[in-house]
């Protein structure tokens, strides 16, 4: 077994939650937990008709889909936090052009659609449980069809330049009636609103209709700009994880894992944004590649036929790309007038090219240079405003939005790590890539403590497909080394944040903790951890915990001690616990160390609580619950006990740096 060890903002930062409450003194009685609704309680709800009339899901039932479920125009489905869609083999949902999808799920409630086998896992019924299976193609998906502009030349009728009477038939949909427009997609509005989607797990999917006809974890046809997606998940498709058909749509926080083809597919013109995203290449099935082991990791398509417009024109931020190491194909594949930005991302372990140029994507399109288009190598040197001069229609410049500096094709600020192949970087060198002017690094060689992800495990080499796969069985994605700091960051533009650092992970918030398959599996869970920190100037063996700090742990106490009565502290004196929530410090402080001398300052005091308690000559506790909210998860704070004497005296003593885990 391999092993890599190396030791996101939010609108409003989660953190933040338990800073204020302990500010303001948080008692074991103030803290509710906030698990999910348990799935062992619900009464099955059979689904079987199309949705016509609006509707409400809600967690007090599971809803279980009988073939393939429209919700149709001028419906809304909204779905409530916690519940779970629990399907059989077949069961499918479909949001078609002109209804509206609304999933509110929340870090503790997330909405689960998966299949029953997957639900038979779970302990009790609790969904934060269960276990990963190699299976896939367990139910059907997610699909979701708007009414933005998409370039689709298989369709008669369908024109060149940007059109609101281009359409097209949604893969994998089978439609009711030759025309049925319920598996239709594509319009003119780019600002369309299918409706929002926050906090969805999708497990086990990807119905399998006919030969190259599957459906993906999360198919989006002609979404506008105006629908919501932040936090989504993938995990086990027998297709791709997430496909994009033309339009606007922007996404945010979006995991996938061991899907059986592309990880993120692109095609037809998609003009989006995309930030805080993390791939795990892998497989579902043993089947061959492309339909349950995976293929390339991003692939992007620009248009169909790549003279068409819109052409893909996307810029995508803080993402952490984990390839397969023997067998993994492109961590970017580039393919049919594509133009694509990727800015502060984190590529690692890739068995094949990093900058993949497929050119055709085998469906008839002309590639790159066809009809006077660009070439692929002038896409990386042409400025971002340069969107098309062939076939623009009467307004191109409000077709391409999402660029707002750089070049067409693109990575920039970006970190690249142990990808094997010895073509990995053939074309990234020949496209630039590693240019000084691109704030690119390339760490070289394979030591593992220079790794940009603080661990990955793997699991041992298993032929698969073919193909020898090397699943990652743990990880955590949070920023280490040349990811820590970033050199530019995301424009503010009221979708993307300005995060400071490379990778879909900040330093401090792994935000698929509480709500992802990935977690429930412990794949990624974050574990709990304190660790003592000692200095010579302070009084010596005095701060400890009663347990480990995890979500929900009401006993959680610091414990203090000094079984040395050393530098004056003596049984009866005041203990005084600081504990901040903006890191570690070490500060010279005159007149706190041993015998009134020079000592050190551990935690940052500018952001510190303190709690109050009695040195009885025994070990002594000082409590402190801990919240159960998941949004908490991964939060580290430091801690350090002062002691006051007799005199009135103050003697710092030792510190201890946490983690908030599991």
């Amino acid at each position: 077994m391999e092993s890599v060890s190396t030791q996101v903002p939010r609108k409003t930062s989660p953190k933040n939650f338990l800073v204020k409450n302990l500010i303001k003194g948080i008692t074991a009685t103030s803290l509710v937990s906030m698990g999910l609704v348990g799935a062992a309680s619900a009464g099955e709800v059979p689904v079987s008709i199309n949705i016509a009339t609006s509707t409400t899901w809600t967690n007090t039932n599971t809803y279980n889909l009988q073939g393939q479920i429209f919700v149709l125009p001028g419906a809304t489905l909204t779905i409530e936090p916690g519940t779970v869609i629990a399907s059989d083999v077949g069961g499918s949902l479909a949001v078609s052009k002109g209804a509206q999808i609304f999933v509110n799920g929340t870090q503790n409630q997330p909405v689960i659609m998966t299949s029953k086998a997957d639900v038979a896992t779970w302990i009790g019924g609790d969904p934060k449980t269960g276990t990963w299976r190699e299976s896939a193609n367990e139910w059907g998906n997610l699909t979701i069809m708007g009414d933005a502009f998409i370039s689709e030349d298989s369709t008669p009728g369908n024109v060149a330049t940007p059109s609101a009477s281009n359409f097209a038939a949604m893969e994998g949909l089978t439609e009711a009636f030759p025309g049925d427009p319920n598996v239709l997609y594509g319009g003119g509005n780019d600002d369309d609103d299918s409706g929002s989607i926050n906090y969805l797990s999708l497990r086990y999917g990807g119905k399998v209709v006919s030969l190259a006809n599957e459906l993906n974890g999360l198919s989006l046809g002609g979404l506008g700009r105006a629908t919501d997606i932040d936090h989504v998940e993938i995990m086990n498709n027998v297709d791709d994880g997430i496909e994009i058909w033309g339009g606007t749509v922007n996404l945010k926080h979006f995991s996938i894992w061991n899907v059986g083809d592309d990880s993120f597919d692109v095609d037809q013109g998609w003009r989006g944004k995309a930030q805080f995203g993390l791939i795990v290449q892998g497989y579902s099935l043993n089947a061959s590649q492309g339909s349950g082991v995976g293929d390339n990791c991003f692939e992007t398509d620009g248009a169909e036929d790549s003279d068409w417009q819109p052409v893909t024109t996307a810029a995508i931020y803080n993402a952490t790309v984990i390839g397969q190491p023997i067998d993994g194909d492109g961590l970017t594949a580039w393919r049919d007038n594509a133009r694509v930005q990727y800015h502060n991302c984190v590529f690692v372990d890739g068995g094949e090219k990093a900058v993949r140029f497929d050119d055709l994507d085998g469906d008839g399109a002309q590639g790159y240079g066809h009809n006077g288009t660009l070439d692929w190598p002038t896409t990386w040197t042409t400025d971002y405003t340069v969107t098309s001069l062939v076939n623009p229609g009467a307004s191109p410049a409000s077709m391409y939005q999402t660029q707002t500096s750089g070049k067409l094709s693109s990575i920039t600020d970006s970190v690249f790590f142990r990808n094997l192949s010895s073509s990995a970087y053939t074309e990234a060198n020949a496209r630039g890539v590693f240019d000084a002017a691109n704030n690119n690094v390339l760490i070289p060689g394979f030591d593992d403590a220079n790794s940009p992800l603080r661990s990955i495990v793997r699991s041992a080499p298993v032929s698969k497909g073919g193909k020898s796969m090397v699943q990652v069985i743990s990880l955590d994605p949070l920023p280490a080394n040349e990811a820590l700091v970033s050199v530019g960051t995301a424009p503010v533009d009221g979708f993307f944040e300005a995060a400071s650092y490379r990778g879909g992970f900040s330093p401090t918030n792994n935000w698929l903790c509480g709500w992802t398959a990935s977690d429930a599996f412990g794949f990624t869970s974050v574990p709990a951890s304190v660790a003592i920190r000692t200095d010579a100037l302070n009084v010596p063996s005095s701060l400890t915990t009663n347990s480990n700090p995890t979500l929900g742990n009401a006993s959680f106490a610091f414990v203090v001690d000094n079984p040395t009565a050393s530098c004056g502290v003596v049984p009866g004196n005041l203990a005084l616990v600081l504990a901040s929530f903006n890191g570690p410090a070490d500060l010279l402080f005159p007149g706190f160390g041993c015998g009134g001398g020079l000592g050190k300052i551990l935690v940052d005091p500018t952001i510190a609580k303190t709690f109050v308690g009695v040195y009885t000559g025994a070990p002594s506790s000082i409590p402190l619950p801990l919240p159960s909210d998941a949004s908490l998860c991964g939060l580290q704070f430091s801690a350090q006990v002062a002691f006051v004497t007799a005199t009135g005296g103050i003697r710092l003593g030792d510190a201890v740096d946490a983690v908030l885990g599991k």
